[in-house]
């Protein structure tokens, strides 16, 4: 009993510093305030401003309704704990203390997501997010490291309840795959999965090597943020190649038959960008124009913030000494971020979408200044 007292004081301490973290009184009043200029006659004459009040009413209302379920979910452990202090009977006082383990589990979970939210600050952060997964040397090896990377990613945008959607994807030679780019659409996507920019090294018993020897593999993960409609990208149509060609998909009434699939090379630049995943050769146009317009704006922001190193470490050779996550297969089983030393034993978990604690981690050690150099993992 004096450990659960003990709990439940744990619990309520970190419920009340979630209430000073976001600040509930203050949504109240922006929410009151907001309500205000929603209900005036001209709100939507100007669209642009009508949709950035809307937006801050959301966040406000976020809050309050994640304070809302803190304030719940304290109850219900408070409930649990006080008739499992009064119950005699010896086994329907563990089925209750075994409740309020199940409780305090999900209530513990909340507050971490709470927590990480509280951690995306960037003004790109809430945006949609455009993934590119590339295998580096090693043929077979690489192609189907960077495959079983684009099955983790998909697997934790379900898990989170993203829209996940592969707009382009070059198959390897007899396995994996040589390049995928993955569109991410959510709240929060591009601050999540801007976490993952970097080199990940696999090390396993390879399963394409008849010797059954060990095998080092690399694929790199490059993420940037969809521009939205509201940031201008002046995209000149003289400055535009536009080719078209047969999808290389597994078929269907158009695929494979008609040129559905889009290639657009910006001159000036030199970036290339392709999309092949819609049936109809307008709508892979217009998708490939969203992941040209956001790779300009990404470039842009290069350009002017020449002091941003992030960009220079995710750019680094796809090679030993430059990973930023290791995942070890053989002769133990481990995953280990290089960057905040954060590791995890259970690497099928992870595989299969649990990334949530790395992306935690890094977020932490981020707004802590505490990140480590990737380039000093090759070491470890």
């Amino acid at each position: 009993m004096k450990i659960c007292n003990d709990s439940r004081k744990s619990f309520a301490n970190a419920s009340s510093l979630c209430g000073a973290i976001f600040d509930v009184a203050r949504s109240r009043e922006t929410l009151a305030s907001l309500a205000a200029k929603i209900s005036a006659p001209d709100f939507w004459q100007d669209q642009e401003q009508a949709q950035k009040v809307m937006q801050q009413r959301k966040a406000a209302d976020a809050v309050l309704s994640a304070d809302a379920k803190l304030a719940t979910m304290a109850s219900d452990i408070e409930t649990y704990f006080h008739l499992a202090e009064e119950e005699k009977d010896s086994a329907q006082r563990d089925s209750l203390l075994h409740e309020v383990d199940r409780e305090m589990t999900a209530a513990e979970a909340y507050v971490s997501e709470l927590e990480t939210l509280t951690l995306l600050s960037g003004e790109n952060d809430r945006l949609n997010a455009i993934m590119t997964i590339k295998p580096g040397a090693g043929g077979m090896e690489s192609q189907d490291w960077a495959e079983m990377l684009l099955r983790m990613y998909l697997r934790w945008a379900e898990r989170k309840g993203l829209n996940a959607t592969v707009l382009d994807l070059t198959p390897g030679e007899g396995a994996g795959l040589k390049s995928a780019t993955v569109r991410v659409e959510g709240e929060n996507a591009f601050g999540f999965l801007s976490t993952e920019s970097g080199v990940h090294r696999l090390i396993r018993i390879s399963p394409f090597d008849q010797a059954a020897r060990r095998h080092t593999s690399f694929a790199s993960v490059f993420v940037i943020p969809e521009v939205d409609d509201r940031i201008e990208i002046d995209v000149k149509p003289d400055d535009l190649r536009i080719d078209t060609y047969r999808s290389g998909g597994k078929g269907g009434q158009n695929v494979n038959k008609v040129e559905t699939a889009v290639r657009i090379t910006h001159l000036p630049s030199g970036i290339v960008v392709q999309c092949q995943n819609e049936r109809s050769q307008h709508k892979n146009r217009e998708l490939a124009m969203k992941v040209l317009r956001s790779r300009l704006y990404e470039l842009e922001i290069e350009k002017r913030q020449a002091e941003t190193r992030k960009m220079d470490e995710t750019k680094r050779d796809i090679s030993f000494g430059s990973q930023i996550r290791s995942y070890t297969l053989q002769p133990y089983r481990l995953i280990k971020d290089h960057r905040t030393k954060f590791e995890v034993g259970d690497v099928d978990r992870v595989l299969d979408g649990d990334l949530d604690p790395f992306i935690r981690n890094f977020l932490l050690a981020r707004k802590k200044g505490a990140l480590g150099n990737a380039a000093e993992a090759g070491d470890e």
